[in-house]
């Protein structure tokens, strides 16, 4: 059944590590009634071994009915390629309808992190017009002590609404403040309040590397004018090379650092205590020694 289906959207097309991965589906529209059809073929240079990918834990708003996977082909010259089918059923009233991105692992090498890939919801439902056939008069509930206790009730909210205004404007004048630190004081400062909410202690580890990145973007977007928080990792990497602000060690320290957060992140590569510090002190290093680079250019050039 699987073999049968003619697949003719294009969803996904990355090349990387000398290993070729195409994704085509049937459609990109979902329809509640109907299977998705998804086809990847994956295909390696000579003497490049491609682990076995499993989409299973990486579905959102599917359940997974069926899989398939061809024998890998050898062609003459050592190419190596494979096809795996799945049949995917769409989930009534998903919230979104995706393929998480996962981890494509080679042998020997590190890999990479490939998608995610996105389908369109299904179109909405008309929603129901009119108005209620009853439309009864209001009476007000007489004088009573339940209506004293509401009204007591009713200041006690007013009154924690006003100490709600009191910190939020506290939270605005200590962000204020904030903004107009230095992109490295600012750095040090969303740096230690991270540290200080012990995220990996609690397990939390993706969350805490989706913010500690987060934390580096910000900062070059603050030194360098690039808007990294708003790019993809691949976006951010072009930008970086194309800018004549980072030398080449720094490039590569900043590059390693974000592979190896998106593979936490994105991949669901585990990750523990021991290698969340690495990862914060990795961080404090690189912008410790990019701002040390940006002050001597500056002395350099007759800055202050």
């Amino acid at each position: 059944m699987l073999c049968s289906v003619l697949l003719a959207v294009s969803l996904l097309n990355v090349e990387n590590f000398g290993v070729r991965l195409t994704v085509e589906a049937d459609r990109d529209t979902i329809d509640p009634g109907r299977s998705v059809f998804l086809d990847m073929r994956i295909v390696s240079s000579k003497g490049i071994e491609v682990e076995q990918i499993d989409l299973r834990p990486r579905v959102r708003g599917f359940s997974l009915a069926e899989e398939f996977a061809d024998e890998p082909e050898v062609a003459k010259d050592g190419t190596r390629s494979q096809s795996i089918r799945w049949r995917l059923v769409p989930e009534p009233c998903a919230k979104d309808y995706k393929v998480a991105p996962f981890a494509v692992e080679v042998k020997g090498s590190q890999g990479f992190v490939a998608g995610p890939i996105y389908f369109k919801p299904p179109a909405e439902r008309q929603s129901v017009q009119g108005a209620m056939e009853i439309d009864p008069e209001k009476d007000f509930p007489p004088l009573s002590w339940r209506l004293v206790g509401w009204f007591f009730a009713l200041l006690a909210a007013f009154a924690a609404a006003l100490a709600g205004l009191y910190r939020l404007v506290k939270f605005i004048s200590s962000k204020w403040r904030e903004h107009r630190m230095s992109p490295v004081e600012r750095a040090w400062v969303e740096l230690d309040r991270l540290v200080r909410k012990g995220l990996p202690g609690r397990g939390k580890f993706k969350d805490f590397y989706v913010e500690l990145t987060m934390v580096v973007r910000r900062y070059v977007r603050r030194q360098h004018g690039i808007k990294a928080p708003h790019l993809t990792t691949e976006e951010f990497f072009a930008a970086v090379r194309a800018s004549d602000d980072f030398p080449k060690e720094a490039i590569d320290a900043l590059m390693d650092f974000l592979n190896k957060a998106d593979m936490v992140k994105f991949a669901g590569v585990e990750a523990t205590a021991e290698t969340a510090d690495g990862a914060t002190e990795s961080a404090r290093a690189y912008i410790a020694s990019d701002d040390k680079f940006v002050r001597s250019r500056l002395r350099r050039n007759g800055g202050v």
